[in-house]
């Protein structure tokens, strides 16, 4: 077996179970599950009808690189929402979600040949980021988001021969957890970073159409690229998924975009590694990049839902809306695995503590001390769990 594998740890949602296994929810409160970010709206009905007329791409081999209609569809969705040009022939790829590419593109970029190859993370983060790097033969290099530093990846502070080790960095914009957007100046300094120390950018944007502004939507890497005048997307590749935006998370499918070069070996890699996205999945894709009407309701649902859900929690937790996506990132007095469990054992409602999306440095875990509340159920749901929420912290305050 890869005695890389023991590098990696438990997927925080295991710690959880464990975490909770001590814990006997009481039977009388349902149960409400805001722990994992699994979008709870309705399927677009666009998406199901494709799906359902399309069953003969079962029977059908896909290509690697997709059909030229679903490329075109992302193409067109990239061209009206970040105002970017992409050549469908050599700077998109359709993929099986961003959680599978995410991990390959480690695999493609890491050189494992060198040992003291680094791949640079925020922290707290996606396992998938860590995972990657580890199974690449790469070790990963955390930058701590806080709330003292305003959750931003502060990397032009790391030392330059630290950056030199750097081969990937993988920046998340939306962020998950804390809900923070990367802004214009600072994807430049990322850039020029990229550029000195010779490092690839993997920019997870699973996150992005969910914000609370119709006229401010979220900048995006390939846009911020464009604005700073490098349209050949250099050392940029961005990393896009239906599963929030559409709430497909069961279909797996998103795309790449960006750096020519990057993905035509990205390509290669791919072609041997058999992760084509079936036909059928391709034709309900290209319905649902096609609309964006679903998508303007999920947003609504979610502005609602954070509208009634701060005012309950924000005199108990240290919490606010986040810029964009759908998880609130509160902080709790003291332990933040503890106010999970107690919480769950006391209303029957599961959060996940910050502590298990975060990895512990000298300076400490940078999600101690808080919780990511998911907000993916049914508004009555998330304000009854609020409530809930509430009520636990009032009786554990003595108020």
């Amino acid at each position: 077996m890869n005695p890389r594998l023991e590098l990696t740890q438990p997927y925080p949602f295991e710690k959880l179970e464990a975490l909770l296994a001590s814990a006997d929810a009481p039977a009388a409160l349902s149960a409400i599950r805001l722990s994992i970010g699994e979008p709870q709206h309705a399927t677009p009905a666009c998406v199901c009808e494709a799906l359902a007329g399309h069953l003969a791409g079962l029977a059908i081999y896909p290509t690697t690189v997709g059909t030229l209609e679903l490329r075109c569809a992302i193409a067109l969705w990239n061209r009206q929402r970040y105002g970017v040009e992409l050549d469908t022939a050599s700077q998109i790829l359709p993929v099986n979600g961003s959680r599978e590419a995410l991990f390959a593109f480690a695999q493609c970029v890491i050189d494992g040949q060198q040992p003291d190859a680094r791949v640079l993370c925020p922290n707290p983060f996606y396992q998938i980021y860590e995972g990657a790097a580890l199974l690449a033969g790469a070790q990963p290099l955390f930058v701590n988001l806080t709330a003292d530093n305003g959750y931003a990846m502060q990397v032009a502070e790391l030392p330059a021969e630290a950056l030199d080790r750097v081969q990937l960095l993988y920046a998340c914009s939306p962020n998950n957890p804390t809900g923070r957007v990367i802004t214009q100046e600072e994807w430049e300094v990322l850039f020029a970073l990229a550029d000195r120390h010779d490092f690839v950018i993997a920019s997870d944007e699973c996150y992005s159409e969910i914000y609370p502004d119709e006229d401010a939507p979220p900048v995006g890497a390939l846009q911020a690229a464009a604005r700073a005048g490098r349209t050949d997307f250099r050392n940029l590749v961005v990393f896009s998924s239906l599963s929030k935006r559409s709430n497909v998370p069961g279909l797996r499918s998103g795309f790449v975009a960006g750096d020519a070069e990057i993905l035509r070996k990205f390509l290669r890699y791919r072609t041997y590694h058999g992760c084509a996205m079936s036909p059928t999945t391709q034709a309900a894709s290209i319905a649902a990049w096609r609309d964006e009407t679903h998508v303007i309701e999920n947003r609504r649902l979610y502005r609602e839902k954070f509208a009634r859900v701060v005012p309950i929690l924000s005199p108990w937790l240290d919490v606010r809306a986040p810029e964009a996506g759908f998880y609130l990132w509160a902080g709790v007095p003291g332990c933040d695995r503890a106010f999970a469990r107690d919480l769950y054992a006391a209303y029957n409602v599961t959060i996940l503590p910050g502590s298990l999306l975060a990895r512990d440095t000298p300076e400490g875990n940078p999600g101690a001390g808080r919780v990511r509340i998911s907000l993916v159920a049914d508004v009555a749901q998330c304000v009854e769990a609020a409530e809930r929420i509430a009520q636990f912290c009032k009786n554990r305050s003595g108020a």
